[in-house]
């Protein structure tokens, strides 16, 4: 990349490295002198890019007359994004390729598809398929209008950069599902209920992927959603955390909550559920996990916040009744320690069985 030094613009000179060309200094030729001087001072010396997507605008600008739409705009940002072009690679190569390549339309070869014996065809053929697949482009979507396309809107909507953040920092800027790195493959935020599903902006219902396990998600998932969706909302009659009244709730979102321990082991010692109702932690559905998650850290936060002599914290669940769970709907343990309530911390939660703490 080309590294350029402010220049008093007065003096630039094509002498100089990197600098505009000179002009000639008369009346005709000095607005257009000021406008060239000032559009390249701002491209070279005050440009600050996180994106590619000033360069592309200004240059989608130049190439149209000084004046482009916004849709303009945004097909040239789309054609210069690679993590775009990569994922629609894959529908070509994958998807429409191979279906127009069972039928013999189209052949591969290598990276390249050719369209079966275009050698053969005059000008005005050429002309005429054109115009009858755009026929058939203008019926499919008169047929099914907004609908092509509004699965996409739906299940990734409007997610504010601060929220984008957030998801990204939560997954360490990895894949949540294939791992990769986001400087290796672009990642997306999308929800994992769909919004066309009733699926929430809220963050327990947000997961970074990249581009292309998004992509896999979208086509293989063939789970009921609605279903899914439903079951969160299943409530088991007589059970002391389907029916905790509401201000014991300490803390919640959108698939749990957080109440005080009634039996607390130290000050400040918490539980954190779903809201579901479901027997132990194993039965814990993806965004649940994330959502207990989220709680946990929330609460580890708030009690150091509140009080300074918390140096360690025990988490812990109890799954079954001979590992001791006594009220079977899932519940997880955020217990504050702190130096000196025991007289040895060593070994943990080893201290279950008793005599097996210290190793």
């Amino acid at each position: 990349m080309i590294s350029l030094k402010r220049t008093n613009l007065v003096k630039w000179s094509v002498r100089k490295k990197n600098s505009p060309p000179s002009f000639r200094d008369s009346d005709s030729d000095f607005y257009s002198i000021m406008i060239f001087t000032q559009l390249f001072d701002f491209i070279v010396n005050r440009m600050r890019m996180s994106h590619v997507y000033q360069p592309v605008m200004i240059m989608t600008l130049l190439r149209n007359g000084g004046a482009a739409s916004i849709t303009d705009i945004a097909k040239s940002i789309l054609g210069n994004d690679q993590s775009q072009i990569e994922y629609y690679e894959k529908i070509t190569r994958d998807m429409v390729g191979r279906v127009l390549s069972n039928h013999k339309i189209v052949e591969k070869d290598g990276k390249t598809f050719r369209l079966v014996g275009y050698q053969d065809l005059d000008q005005n053929q050429i002309m005429q398929l054109n115009v009858l697949c755009q026929q058939k482009l203008d019926d499919y979507l008169d047929a099914r209008g907004e609908k092509v396309w509004q699965h996409r809107r739906l299940s990734s909507g409007y997610i504010s950069g601060t929220l984008r953040y957030e998801v990204l920092k939560k997954s360490a800027f990895h894949c949540e599902l294939c791992g990769v790195a986001a400087d290796i493959r672009a990642l997306e935020v999308d929800h994992i209920i769909p919004r066309n599903l009733s699926g929430s902006d809220d963050p327990s219902n947000l997961q970074a992927l990249c581009y292309s396990c998004n992509a896999m998600k979208r086509d293989r998932d063939s789970e009921n959603l609605t279903l899914v969706r439903e079951s969160y909302a299943h409530r088991e009659s007589g059970c002391l955390f389907c029916e905790i009244p509401k201000e014991r709730v300490v803390s919640e979102n959108e698939l749990a909550y957080t109440v005080n321990d009634g039996f607390p082991v130290t000050p400040f010692h918490c539980l954190v559920l779903p809201k579901r109702h479901i027997p132990d932690y194993f039965g814990l559905s993806r965004p649940e996990l994330k959502a207990c998650d989220d709680l946990l850290r929330q609460m580890k936060a708030s009690v150091i916040s509140n009080d300074s002599t918390v140096t360690g914290f025990n988490i812990g669940m109890n799954s079954g009744a001979d590992a001791g769970q006594t009220i079977f709907h899932c519940h997880i343990h955020l217990i504050p320690r702190r130096l000196g309530d025991v007289p040895n911390p060593r070994g943990g939660i080893r201290h279950m069985i008793p005599e097996k703490g210290y190793y």
